[in-house]
């Protein structure tokens, strides 16, 4: 091994254990900050060396796509705004999924045109490759279109049939080209293959479950990776593959826990639909109660704990500051505020997390779910923003929900319950929530950040 060999090694070494360190920095969010910037250091790193591999024949080519590669991810990193950062991940799973294929492919190419044998290794991890970045490439542009809310759920029977023949045809075609492990029809037909079942696969689930599945396809582009490792010798997309894929699979798990589901209720099931849920009328008709600013108001200068429930809703409005104005005013006033966090809250996991932490609203103020449901009865008033299935009782109460046995924030076991939210719409479930016509519950109609700010000057004026 020449000496520009062990430098590329050594530095590959350098830059797995830096990500192996922004993960772990990237576990609590005090050291997330720190973690990401470790990551972003040992990519650096990783790039670098690479750089010096006296194979690479054209550096003019490298330099063109990172100016492109900088200017489209400077673009997407200032106009991008924090309610479209669950639809930017998908993307970027996406993005990660077709680069492992376009890679992958590239090598086949190269091996096909010197007419070189390829190992064994090599010819499963291509196949591998192909399936797996196909199927998370266009999963993720569904998922994409799915949060966007232009694309929405549908199927028809036996489409979980259709995706067992799919992957399993690609799984053939994978295992044949062990015959011909030069065949370009094979190796495009499991790209194509695995196009398909990523667009019939993720097309049937139900948008509550995007958070889940983004989840999932971020693990998939971590094992694409992963997979273009083993066929390219390459150690460290190998460590790195690894990582993400074990990550996403972890984060998986644990957005299934949180939604009382299972990853093969979430892929093989039927999406929730409103089909056996009540009807909205009978649920609401003359039993909703309207309040505004001035009464909140009222009802927080004598409120001596009250909990903000964040959701989606709070994202869409841009609340956040608002909110942290809010919580400000009321300790100034004596009292205790805390913010009862749903682990899907939002689109993606985290999301509540981010924006809170973006208006500096302290992390210890921010209980998990199962830490502030047992609360929620001492609880004077509780701010519902922008939140729907996840306060939905429903879940709890009726077994024949759609969204039956989904753990939620017990809101409606607090004394008074003010949700802010500008129509009675509902969630991604599609059902109506009798929380909103709870004889504790005050509806407060309007955009969220406007509703919140009218409640601040309303609780000033006091």
């Amino acid at each position: 091994m020449d000496a520009a060999s062990n430098l590329i090694q050594a530095g590959y070494i350098v830059a797995a254990v830096l990500f192996v360190l922004g993960l772990k920095g990237l576990s609590k969010p005090r050291t997330a900050v720190r973690g990401n910037a470790l990551g972003a250091t040992g990519m650096l790193v990783a790039v670098a060396v690479t750089l010096t591999d006296n194979k690479i024949l054209s550096y003019w080519q490298l330099a063109l796509g990172l100016v492109l590669g900088a200017a489209i991810g400077t673009l997407l990193a200032t106009r991008v705004q924090m309610t479209g950062m669950p639809e930017l991940v998908a993307l970027f799973n996406g993005l990660g999924g077709i680069a492992s294929v376009l890679v992958v492919g590239a090598s086949f190419l190269e091996v096909r045109d010197l007419g070189s044998e390829p190992t064994t290794t090599f010819t499963l991890a291509a196949a591998a490759t192909g399936l797996i970045g196909a199927v998370t490439f266009s999963g993720s542009l569904i998922a994409f279109g799915k949060l966007r809310e232009t694309i929405g759920s549908f199927g028809f029977a036996g489409v979980r049939v259709l995706n067992g023949l799919l992957f399993g045809a690609g799984v053939a075609l994978g295992l044949s080209m062990l015959g011909a492990p030069t065949s370009l029809v094979l190796i495009v037909a499991i790209v194509v293959i695995g196009l398909v079942l990523g667009v019939s696969g993720v097309i049937p689930i139900g948008g509550a479950d995007m958070p889940v599945v983004i989840a999932l396809l971020n693990s998939l582009s971590g094992l694409a990776a992963s997979a273009t490792g083993f066929a390219l010798g390459n150690s460290l997309l190998i460590i790195a593959g690894s990582l993400v894929g074990a990550s996403g699979l972890v984060l998986t798990q644990i957005m299934c826990v949180a939604m009382n589901r299972t990853l093969a209720h979430v892929l093989f099931s039927e999406a929730p639909t409103a089909a056996s849920a009540a009807d909205a009328d009978d649920v609401y008709a003359g039993k909703v109660t309207s309040t505004n600013a001035d009464e909140v108001a009222l009802l927080l200068d004598t409120a001596t704990r009250v909990a903000i429930v964040p959701g989606y809703g709070l994202a869409v409005a841009q609340a956040q500051h608002a909110v942290r104005d809010l919580t400000r005013v009321l300790e100034q006033n004596g009292c205790e505020v805390v913010f009862g966090i749903h682990p899907v809250a939002g689109r993606m996991p985290g999301h509540m997390n981010v924006l809170l932490a973006e208006a500096e609203i302290g992390y210890e103020q921010l209980v998990e779910m199962d830490a502030i449901n047992p609360t929620f009865a001492q609880t004077d008033l509780t701010i519902v923003l922008g939140a729907n299935d996840v306060v939905n009782p429903v879940a709890r109460d009726d077994p024949d929900s759609p969204i039956a046995g989904m753990p939620i924030l017990d809101v409606d076991k607090s004394r008074t319950v003010v949700v802010i939210k500008r129509s009675l719409s509902p969630g991604f479930a599609g059902i109506p929530n009798p929380l909103f016509a709870a004889d504790n519950t005050l509806m407060l109609f309007g955009d969220g950040k406007r509703a919140v700010v009218d409640i601040v000057q309303a609780f000033a004026e006091l």
